[in-house]
């Protein structure tokens, strides 16, 4: 196995372009559209790798352009014309696959026939199977259910060329090692095969060993940017712990912020103490189904919640652009865990904060996370805190859900063309727009939501009259 570690942050990979790689014109020229000028690390680490055709296992977490770095090879040995499966790409979640659907569907613009479709639980089988019936070029799924189509015989992988297992280390976290290579098992072996991990637990040698050919490997030498996340320890004492959190969201005042917790009571415990403090937060939970967990989320990747409390089961897969802060309520035993929680801010070009309350007995897990990392904890006393500012913490933008969605040809452009005309709103008043089969949320910000439900109610959206809420 080749193992090739590259430090992401030297001059050479932060600056090499796209156009170095053997893509295609269309393919350059939408890279162009999307702004993408350079790789990040990881793509140029790994894309010569893959368009060369090599088997991958690349250690990159969520955020670092991963995305990209398995979709630009897949979409470069595609035939369009070929309407049959030709690509899988397999996610722990169903929001990391819609995720990944959605970049692969930008990437994928200037060929405007190829069909990407998403499998995963959560979902009636029935559409599924009708949209499989009809042909499709790439799918994205959760194992359990591709599993399922494999099984009834309504997924065809014949003429499949990749297979991607995106987030390995998670679908191995979440038990999916015997589905993983079920699965891999039944695709032709002739196949190029791209494994992305954030962490590298022993499953992933064992799967590479059993499904993979000569595979090299990418491990990226740093997790994060230096300056760009900014850790503090708080000691506390246990009975002060929930409370000292709404004290750090007062400090700081960041619009979204993550808060981990190690246990699920400890969740539901903190999210008492929050609404009472008037802080708007939501959790997510493994006991919530997946239309609550799909509002939850909604809520908080448009900005309309402030405060998003999950334990790291519930929060598998998940990827927030824009998030100011995360909160370690509770330390984790596991050092790999940290730095994969703090992770999730200070992306892309922009700061974070990861803030972290330790009680007397968590000194030895800072010990080894100052170690795994080669840090020096800086220590802080929360009696430093002060209210920066007496107003309240309140979301920038309030989610409206309408009733109706995809199933009755609803689309993002139709509910902004009813928000930006009749309603007389502007552009910049909405926020985020997300289309799912029964419903569609929209983001508005917070001191026009009355007057935007009052006005959808009483007016239109594609001709015919909705109803609309508030969330």
């Amino acid at each position: 196995m080749n193992d090739t570690t590259q430090n992401p942050f030297s001059p050479a990979s932060a600056s090499r372009p796209f156009n170095e790689l053997p893509l295609s014109p269309g393919l350059l020229a939408t890279l162009q559209q999307l702004g993408y000028s350079v790789m990040t690390p990881i793509q140029a680490a790994s894309l010569p790798v893959t368009l060369a055709g090599h088997d991958l296992i690349a250690q990159a977490k969520t955020g670092s352009g991963k995305t990209a770095a398995f979709a630009l090879p897949l979409l470069t040995r595609l035939n369009p014309r070929r309407f049959a499966v030709q690509a899988m790409v397999l996610c722990p979640t169903r929001e990391l696959a819609d995720q990944v659907t959605q970049e692969i569907r930008r990437l994928a613009r200037s060929e405007d026939n190829i069909k990407i479709l998403t499998l995963c639980g959560g979902s009636t089988m029935r559409p599924q199977i009708a949209s499989l019936e009809h042909g499709a070029h790439i799918v994205v799924g959760t194992p359990g259910r591709i599993m399922d189509h494999m099984e009834r015989g309504t997924l065809d992988l014949s003429a499949l060329n990749t297979l991607v297992l995106d987030e390995a280390d998670r679908m191995l976290d979440m038990g999916f090692y015997d589905d993983m290579a079920f699965i891999a098992k039944r695709c032709p072996s002739d196949r190029q095969t791209l494994l992305f991990s954030a962490t590298y637990p022993e499953g992933i040698s064992r799967l590479a060993r059993q499904f993979m050919r000569h595979p090299q490997e990418v491990k990226l030498a740093e997790q994060h940017e230096t300056g760009k996340i900014r850790q503090r320890f708080y000691e506390v004492s246990n009975e002060e712990r929930l409370a000292a959190v709404g004290r750090l969201l007062r400090h700081y005042r960041p619009v979204s912020t993550l808060a981990f917790c190690n246990t699920k009571q400890q969740c539901r415990s903190l999210l008492e103490v929050l609404h009472a403090q008037g802080i708007y937060a939501l959790t997510l939970n493994g006991d919530m189904e997946q239309r609550e967990r799909d509002q939850v989320l909604i809520q908080f990747a448009n900005r309309s919640c402030s405060v998003l409390v999950a334990t790291d089961v519930a929060a598998r897969g998940l990827d927030i652009a824009q998030l100011e802060a995360v909160i370690n309520v509770d330390v984790t035993p596991d050092p790999e865990i940290h730095v994969h929680r703090i992770g999730r801010t200070g992306r892309a070009d922009q700061d974070g904060w990861a803030l972290s309350l330790c009680g007397p007995s968590d000194r030895q897990r800072i010990v080894s996370i100052a170690k795994m990392t080669g840090s020096v904890p800086e220590w802080h006393e929360i009696s430093e805190l002060k209210d920066e500012d007496d107003a309240p913490l309140v979301p920038p933008m309030v989610t409206l859900q309408i009733l109706g969605g995809r199933k009755e040809k609803i689309r993002a452009g139709d509910v902004l063309g009813a928000l930006t005309g009749d309603a007389g709103f502007t552009r910049e008043q909405i926020g985020k727009i997300n289309v799912t089969d029964f419903s569609t949320y929209v983001a508005v910000a917070h001191y026009i939501a009355n007057e935007a439900v009052r006005k959808l109610n009483a007016g239109k959206v594609k001709g015919k009259s909705v109803k609309v809420r508030a969330l």
